[in-house]
Protein backbone atom coordinates (compact mmCIF):
# COMPACT_ATOMS: atom_id res chain seq x y z
CA UNK A 1 0.00 0.00 0.00
CA UNK A 2 1.24 3.04 -1.15
CA UNK A 3 1.42 6.28 1.33
CA UNK A 4 -0.81 9.26 0.07
CA UNK A 5 1.44 12.08 -0.91
CA UNK A 6 1.77 15.00 1.76
CA UNK A 7 0.19 18.50 0.75
CA UNK A 8 2.50 21.54 1.36
CA UNK A 9 -0.47 23.06 3.34
CA UNK A 10 0.10 19.25 5.48
CA UNK A 11 3.57 19.99 6.00
CA UNK A 12 3.41 23.54 6.83
CA UNK A 13 0.87 22.77 9.72
CA UNK A 14 2.80 19.73 10.82
CA UNK A 15 5.78 22.08 10.82
CA UNK A 16 3.55 24.77 12.91
CA UNK A 17 2.48 22.19 15.61
CA UNK A 18 5.81 21.39 16.32
CA UNK A 19 7.19 24.46 16.72
CA UNK A 20 4.57 25.42 19.15
CA UNK A 21 5.04 22.58 21.45
CA UNK A 22 8.49 23.24 21.30
CA UNK A 23 7.39 26.90 22.48
CA UNK A 24 4.97 25.76 24.88
CA UNK A 25 7.59 22.99 26.08
CA UNK A 26 10.42 25.32 26.55
CA UNK A 27 11.46 28.36 28.18
CA UNK A 28 9.41 30.93 26.32
CA UNK A 29 6.53 29.38 27.99
CA UNK A 30 7.93 29.77 31.47
CA UNK A 31 9.30 33.65 30.80
CA UNK A 32 5.28 34.29 29.44
CA UNK A 33 3.85 33.03 32.87
CA UNK A 34 6.74 35.04 34.82
CA UNK A 35 5.79 37.69 32.35
CA UNK A 36 2.05 37.29 33.41
CA UNK A 37 3.01 36.99 37.45
CA UNK A 38 5.33 40.26 37.57
CA UNK A 39 2.47 42.07 35.59
CA UNK A 40 -0.23 41.23 38.24
CA UNK A 41 1.46 41.37 41.18
CA UNK A 42 2.90 44.81 39.75
CA UNK A 43 -0.77 45.97 39.29
CA UNK A 44 -1.94 44.69 42.94
CA UNK A 45 1.21 46.52 44.44
CA UNK A 46 0.34 49.79 42.37
CA UNK A 47 -3.76 49.11 43.88
CA UNK A 48 -2.31 49.21 47.24
CA UNK A 49 -0.13 52.34 46.73
CA UNK A 50 -2.70 54.40 45.38
CA UNK A 51 -5.09 53.50 48.60
CA UNK A 52 -2.47 55.37 50.46
CA UNK A 53 -2.49 58.55 49.52
CA UNK A 54 -1.06 61.62 51.12
CA UNK A 55 -3.64 63.53 52.52
CA UNK A 56 -1.24 66.15 54.30
CA UNK A 57 2.19 67.54 53.29
CA UNK A 58 4.27 69.96 55.13
CA UNK A 59 7.53 71.83 53.86
CA UNK A 60 9.77 73.72 55.71
CA UNK A 61 9.23 74.72 58.99
CA UNK A 62 9.90 77.50 61.54
CA UNK A 63 12.30 76.88 64.98
CA UNK A 64 10.46 78.43 68.03
CA UNK A 65 10.68 81.62 68.98
CA UNK A 66 10.05 81.50 72.64
CA UNK A 67 8.40 85.14 73.12
CA UNK A 68 5.94 87.20 70.90
CA UNK A 69 6.48 90.16 72.80
CA UNK A 70 6.63 92.20 76.35
CA UNK A 71 3.97 94.07 77.94
CA UNK A 72 4.19 97.51 79.52
CA UNK A 73 4.57 96.01 83.18
CA UNK A 74 7.71 94.13 81.46
CA UNK A 75 6.08 90.92 81.53
CA UNK A 76 6.98 88.33 78.24
CA UNK A 77 4.66 86.87 76.17
CA UNK A 78 5.36 83.21 75.58
CA UNK A 79 4.68 81.45 72.27
CA UNK A 80 2.15 79.15 73.14
CA UNK A 81 0.48 77.06 69.86
CA UNK A 82 -2.74 74.99 70.00
CA UNK A 83 -2.12 74.92 73.92
CA UNK A 84 1.61 74.27 73.69
CA UNK A 85 4.56 76.01 75.68
CA UNK A 86 7.84 76.85 73.61
CA UNK A 87 11.03 75.71 74.41
CA UNK A 88 14.17 78.05 74.32
CA UNK A 89 15.57 79.04 71.23
CA UNK A 90 15.51 76.21 68.72
CA UNK A 91 16.46 76.73 64.62
CA UNK A 92 15.15 73.74 62.13
CA UNK A 93 17.30 73.64 58.37
CA UNK A 94 14.50 71.95 56.78
CA UNK A 95 11.78 69.16 57.54
CA UNK A 96 9.46 67.78 55.09
CA UNK A 97 6.20 65.60 56.56
CA UNK A 98 3.11 63.64 54.61
CA UNK A 99 0.02 61.95 56.73
CA UNK A 100 -1.54 59.78 54.91
CA UNK A 101 -5.44 59.68 55.49
CA UNK A 102 -4.59 56.15 57.13
CA UNK A 103 -3.01 58.49 60.09
CA UNK A 104 1.05 57.12 58.99
CA UNK A 105 3.61 59.88 59.11
CA UNK A 106 6.53 60.21 57.73
CA UNK A 107 8.89 63.43 58.93
CA UNK A 108 12.33 63.74 57.89
CA UNK A 109 13.85 66.78 59.85
CA UNK A 110 17.43 68.25 59.00
CA UNK A 111 19.17 70.84 61.43
CA UNK A 112 17.29 71.05 64.73
CA UNK A 113 19.20 72.63 67.09
CA UNK A 114 19.76 74.76 69.96
CA UNK A 115 19.87 79.03 69.05
CA UNK A 116 20.70 80.29 71.96
CA UNK A 117 22.74 79.49 75.20
CA UNK A 118 26.19 77.82 76.29
CA UNK A 119 24.98 74.64 74.50
CA UNK A 120 24.13 77.07 70.82
CA UNK A 121 24.56 74.33 67.97
CA UNK A 122 24.09 71.43 69.40
CA UNK A 123 21.24 69.13 69.77
CA UNK A 124 21.15 68.82 73.75
CA UNK A 125 20.93 65.13 73.59
CA UNK A 126 16.96 65.72 72.82
CA UNK A 127 14.59 63.41 71.84
CA UNK A 128 11.40 64.54 69.67
CA UNK A 129 8.12 63.75 68.75
CA UNK A 130 5.73 64.99 66.17
CA UNK A 131 2.17 66.10 66.72
CA UNK A 132 -0.39 67.33 64.33
CA UNK A 133 -2.99 69.49 65.00
CA UNK A 134 -6.24 69.51 63.63
CA UNK A 135 -9.07 71.65 64.16
CA UNK A 136 -8.76 75.62 65.28
CA UNK A 137 -6.93 77.22 67.98
CA UNK A 138 -9.02 76.71 70.97
CA UNK A 139 -10.72 72.80 70.00
CA UNK A 140 -7.63 71.56 68.04
CA UNK A 141 -7.21 67.72 68.52
CA UNK A 142 -3.33 66.44 69.11
CA UNK A 143 -2.48 63.66 67.14
CA UNK A 144 1.25 62.50 68.37
CA UNK A 145 4.01 60.39 67.19
CA UNK A 146 7.10 58.15 69.35
CA UNK A 147 9.81 60.08 70.37
CA UNK A 148 13.08 59.26 67.95
CA UNK A 149 16.55 60.92 69.45
CA UNK A 150 18.07 63.91 67.20
CA UNK A 151 21.57 62.86 65.69
CA UNK A 152 23.99 64.68 66.61
CA UNK A 153 23.52 67.08 63.95
CA UNK A 154 20.13 67.48 64.41
CA UNK A 155 18.88 65.39 61.71
CA UNK A 156 15.66 63.12 62.52
CA UNK A 157 13.03 60.96 60.83
CA UNK A 158 9.85 59.58 62.09
CA UNK A 159 8.07 56.72 60.40
CA UNK A 160 4.85 55.05 62.57
CA UNK A 161 1.16 56.01 62.80
CA UNK A 162 0.17 58.62 64.56
CA UNK A 163 -1.83 58.21 67.77
CA UNK A 164 -5.08 58.49 68.29
CA UNK A 165 -5.47 58.38 64.47
CA UNK A 166 -6.64 61.75 62.80
CA UNK A 167 -9.58 62.23 60.93
CA UNK A 168 -9.56 61.79 57.95
CA UNK A 169 -10.63 65.85 57.62
CA UNK A 170 -8.15 67.89 59.51
CA UNK A 171 -8.99 71.17 59.30
CA UNK A 172 -6.62 73.92 60.08
CA UNK A 173 -3.52 71.15 60.62
CA UNK A 174 -0.54 72.58 62.15
CA UNK A 175 2.71 70.13 62.49
CA UNK A 176 4.78 70.73 65.75
CA UNK A 177 7.87 69.18 66.64
CA UNK A 178 8.70 68.38 70.74
CA UNK A 179 10.86 67.67 72.87
CA UNK A 180 10.00 64.42 73.66
CA UNK A 181 11.33 64.78 77.45
CA UNK A 182 9.04 65.84 80.16
CA UNK A 183 6.32 68.57 79.34
CA UNK A 184 6.46 67.76 75.45
CA UNK A 185 7.44 71.66 74.62
CA UNK A 186 7.62 72.74 71.00
CA UNK A 187 10.88 72.77 69.23
CA UNK A 188 9.91 73.89 65.00
CA UNK A 189 6.27 74.33 63.82
CA UNK A 190 5.04 73.97 60.36
CA UNK A 191 1.99 74.18 58.47
CA UNK A 192 0.63 72.38 55.31
CA UNK A 193 2.05 73.06 51.66
CA UNK A 194 -0.31 74.68 49.56
CA UNK A 195 -1.34 72.94 46.57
Amino acid sequence: MRARPVSQTEKENGVNKNCCAKFLNGRASTTIAFGLLLAFVLSVAGMSSAQESTALKFRGAIGVIPVTGVAANGIATLNVVRAVNPAGPWRIADLSADVNSEGRIRVKGRGLLLAAGNGIGTNAGASVFATLFCGDAKTATAHSSNPVALDADGDFRIDEVLSPVPPTSCDTPVLLIRNGGSGGVWFAASTPELK
